[in-house]
C-alpha cells in the first residue's frame, strides 16, 4: 500500500508530462519576414476587406449578421488581426464564422485564439480535420514530433461546393487539394452598388515537396489531386481574385501607393493563369 501511494503520484505525474509533451506547440522560428510586417487593411470590393500582414493574408466579409474571417496568419497575428478589423470600424466579437484556405501554421496560426476570442464556429475541408485535430502533427510534409499549432475545435467538415451562408454572404467551397490535403478556394458574389463581382479566394496550389511524388508515401494520392486542382482551377470563372499570400496575386505591386478603392486592380485574370501554368510545370517535373 505504501508503495502504491508513492507509485500512483508518480504515474499521474508522468502521464500528465505526456500529455504536455503532446500537447506541445512549436511554430517555426525561420519564417518570412513579410508574414509578421504590418499592412494597412483596406476595402477590396464591396463587404469584402484584407485585414491581414503584409504576406499572409487574411479576409473579412462583413454582413449584418455577423462577420467571417478567412485565414488567419501565425499565432502571433490574432491581435494584429483584431486591430485591423477595429480599425475598420467592425466589431471582433462580431466574428461568427473562420476559415482557411489550407491548415499549414501560417494560415491557422492564430484560429484557436481568435476562435476563443470570439466564440466563432471554424469550418475546414473534411480531408484536412484530421490535421487540425493534432494541430499539423499529422500534415505529410510539416508534421513531426511537434504541433505546429494549436489544435481547433471544429464546427462543420465541409465537401467541395458546400455552401457557407452567414446573413447575406453566400460562400461556395472549391476542394483544390495537393498543397495539404484538403486545400480549397470560395469563391463568392460581392455586390458593390448596381454592380455584383464574382470574386475567388484562392489557394494557389504551390509545391512544397522536394522529392518526386512517388517519394510521398505518408500522402500516396498527391500525384492526383494536384492533377485534378490543377485541371479545375483554370476553369473557374471569376471577376477579382486574391489569395492566401499577397505575394501570389502581386498586391503591393497592383496596389503600389494607392489608397483608394479600387476592385478593377485585382481583376488580373492573366496573373492567375502564369501562376497555375507554372505550377504544373512543376507537377510534370514531380511526376516523371
Amino acid at each position: 500500500m505504501h508503495f502504491m501511494k508513492k507509485l500512483v503520484p508518480a504515474l499521474l505525474c508522468t502521464s500528465m508530462s505526456l500529455y504536455a509533451h503532446a500537447q506541445k506547440v512549436v511554430e517555426p522560428t525561420h519564417i518570412n519576414p513579410d508574414w509578421t510586417k504590418t499592412y494597412q487593411p483596406f476595402c477590396i470590393v464591396g463587404n469584402l476587406y484584407y485585414v491581414g500582414t503584409y504576406d499572409l493574408a487574411s479576409y473579412l466579409i462583413t454582413t449584418p449578421s455577423g462577420h467571417i474571417l478567412v485565414n488567419t496568419g501565425l499565432a502571433s497575428s490574432a491581435d494584429v488581426i483584431k486591430k485591423n478589423v477595429e480599425s475598420l470600424g467592425f466589431k471582433f466579437s462580431d466574428i461568427k464564422i473562420l476559415l482557411t484556405n489550407q491548415v499549414h501554421y501560417d494560415h491557422v496560426g492564430a484560429m484557436a485564439a481568435i476562435q476563443q476570442m470570439t466564440g466563432a464556429q471554424f469550418m475546414v475541408d473534411a480531408a484536412d480535420a484530421a490535421v487540425v485535430k493534432t494541430g499539423g502533427k499529422t500534415d505529410y510534409e510539416l508534421g513531426g514530433e511537434f504541433s505546429t499549432f494549436k489544435p481547433i475545435k471544429i464546427s462543420r467538415e465541409l465537401h467541395d461546393r458546400d455552401v457557407i451562408s452567414l446573413g447575406d454572404a453566400r460562400l461556395v467551397m472549391l476542394h483544390h487539394p495537393g498543397h495539404t490535403k484538403g486545400s480549397c478556394s470560395f469563391i463568392m458574389d460581392v455586390k458593390d452598388g448596381s454592380k455584383t463581382y464574382k470574386v475567388l479566394l484562392a489557394n494557389i496550389p504551390t509545391i512544397i515537396v522536394s522529392k518526386q511524388f512517388s517519394e510521398v508515401t505518408k500522402y500516396p494520392q498527391i500525384a492526383a489531386d494536384y492533377k485534378y486542382t490543377l485541371d479545375t482551377m483554370p476553369k473557374v470563372q471569376f471577376d477579382i481574385w486574391v489569395a492566401a499570400h499577397a505575394s501570389q496575386f502581386d498586391l503591393q505591386r497592383l496596389r503600389g501607393e494607392k489608397d483608394g478603392y479600387k476592385p478593377e486592380l485585382f481583376m488580373n485574370r492573366e496573373g492567375y493563369d502564369k501562376r497555375i501554368e507554372k505550377i504544373r510545370k512543376e507537377w510534370e517535373e514531380k511526376v516523371k
